[in-house]
């Protein structure tokens, strides 16, 4: 089932909608952008909860990842 959302927009743009109204079909460009925005969104989200949770991480003492990929080496 679709639901439907109205929109207003100025007058103007309203009619330089109808004017290239045959070469664009708006109905589809919106649902896309639609789909878009949400997409991204989500993707934002992700991202800020995956940051907050790096960011409660101790930190790694330095010259920590040097001796571990260093000690790697070694032991081949």
């Amino acid at each position: 089932m679709n639901g439907v959302i109205s929109i207003r927009i100025p007058e103007k743009t309203r009619n330089e909608m109808k004017e290239i109204g045959r070469q664009i079909n708006w109905n589809e460009e919106i649902r896309e952008f639609i789909k878009k925005r949400i997409e991204n969104k989500k993707k934002d989200d992700v991202l800020a909860s995956v940051t907050a949770r790096l960011e409660k991480l101790p930190e790694v003492p330095q010259g920590s990842v040097a001796a571990l990929v260093r000690a790697d080496r070694d032991s081949h």
